[in-house]
């Protein structure tokens, strides 16, 4: 930080590349256009993913996807899908999908350090052929994504080793952050008492996971 306040930034890929250095060979050759049976088996194991994309006014955005290990379905070597379940209805998504198609895969595994990056371009789809699979509960998604794939790779497990993120004892007790309810009385500035909004938390996770 200078003497203003103001923050040291990069500004151009060479001073970036000076302050980094060269890639290593081995991050470039394991960059594939499709999967293989390595990538197919993590997704067949991952219960969660994050999705990337990017609306008609340039903004980011990240969004989580969970469900049943396996719950990503994988149509053939370049193609895969998504099922949408019930959320906040925001689709900020499939909004952005609509406009942009380029998507970004980030999927986990518990207990794996490594994780699977996908990238490619998707649309949305209804194909009941393809949604009626993907049901849980008798629950059938209206929607899904699908994604075709243009690079899928292995990240290597250092964010999660520095993170420690599968192991019990670095998790916090529950207690030292706000729960859901508090949040949103807090941030909606709502008048309403904490423990009804505990309560219209705790009846959407009761009753509109699917």
């Amino acid at each position: 930080m200078r003497d203003d306040g103001s923050v040291r930034t990069v500004a151009d890929p060479a001073t970036l590349r000076d302050l980094i250095g060269s890639t290593k060979p081995v991050a470039v050759a394991k960059q594939m256009p499709r999967l293989d049976e390595h990538c197919r088996r993590f997704i067949a194991l991952s219960p969660f993913l994050c999705v990337g994309t990017m609306g008609p006014d340039g903004r980011a955005d990240v969004s989580p996807r969970g469900d049943p290990p396996g719950f990503v379905k994988v149509l053939d070597d370049r193609t895969l899908v998504i099922p949408d379940r019930p959320g906040n209805r925001r689709v900020d998504t499939m909004t952005n999908l609509l406009a942009n198609s380029p998507v970004a895969l980030l999927f986990l595994v518990p207990g794996v350090d490594e994780t699977l990056r996908a990238n490619g371009r998707a649309a949305i789809t209804r194909d009941p052929e393809i949604l009626e699979d993907m049901a849980v509960g008798g629950h059938v998604p209206t929607l899904g994504i699908t994604v075709e794939i243009d690079e899928v790779f292995f990240h290597c497990g250092k964010a999660l080793m520095r993170a420690h993120l599968w192991d019990p004892g670095r998790h916090i007790e529950r207690t030292q952050f706000p729960s859901m309810g508090r949040l949103l009385r807090d941030q909606t500035r709502s008048d309403a008492p904490v423990e009804a909004m505990e309560q219209y938390v705790e009846d959407g996770y009761r009753n509109e996971l699917y």
